[in-house]
């Protein structure tokens, strides 16, 4: 294929890629960050086979490099999928007393 046929594929599938993500419903994300980290955790282990089998410097040099960014996205998707499930927790309003068990709100009898 021609460069320029190349470089249209990637341009397509990044618009078709942004358009398919930015459709994502906010419910939805948590689940596929956690999929994508599963995936990321294979390419991981690929990636330390891949350098386990390599004979050449470049082929080491390249395999380490591999590793490093690998774990560094496994660990990146893991921070933001631990943020994203914090903003669905309940927030505690400032000033407001924990409200025991049994008791209902108004103070009634």
């Amino acid at each position: 294929m021609t460069d320029i046929a190349l470089l249209t594929i990637f341009v397509l599938a990044v618009f078709v890629g942004f358009e398919v993500i930015s459709k994502v419903s906010t419910t939805l994300h948590t689940p596929l960050m956690s999929g994508a980290n599963a995936i990321h955790g294979v390419i991981l282990v690929g990636a330390i086979v891949a350098t386990g089998e390599t004979t050449s410097t470049v082929g080491l040099a390249l395999g380490v490099l591999a590793v490093v960014l690998a774990t560094v996205n496994i660990v990146g998707g893991f921070v933001v999928t631990d943020r994203m499930l914090e903003m669905f927790k309940g927030r505690a309003r400032p000033g407001a007393a924990p409200r025991s068990e049994g008791s209902e709100p108004g103070g009634g009898r």
